[in-house]
């Protein structure tokens, strides 16, 4: 299972330099968990820089995937994560979120580098 982060979202829709990396799990809509944070983050960023329509686009194809919404287990899960490894509340959640289908989590978000089930790729064209 996989978790995409929304910086690495971003990333495939702009298809920018880490896009490709990020292609294939994000393809694979039968292992695809998507945290609704996540969609959140990808519809604001989408929305400011692209537009509604983009952004309507955006979501739609996220909702490819297994859409996980917040619950409260999952919040106190994050909340005891986030706490425990100094993380930003939407990471803690995404974390969370993969955690408990154990899935790993793909992204470029520096917040992640080091933490175990996570697959990061530095900003700079797929180097992890």
């Amino acid at each position: 299972m996989n978790v995409i982060d929304s910086s690495a979202w971003l990333e495939f829709f702009a298809d920018a330099a880490n896009a490709k990396v990020f292609a294939k799990p994000i393809r694979d809509f039968g292992q695809l968990i998507v945290p609704a944070i996540c969609l959140y983050e990808v519809f604001k960023r989408v929305l400011q820089q692209r537009g509604e329509n983009e952004a309507l686009q955006a979501v739609a194809f996220m909702h490819q995937g297994k859409v996980v919404d917040l619950d409260a287990d999952l919040a106190l899960s994050a909340a005891r994560l986030g706490h425990e490894l100094k993380l930003p509340m939407a990471d803690a959640i995404i974390l969370s979120t993969a955690r408990r289908y154990d899935a790993t989590v793909w992204t470029q978000d520096a917040d992640f580098e080091g933490i175990k089930s996570v697959k990061y790729f530095s900003k700079q064209a797929g180097k992890p």
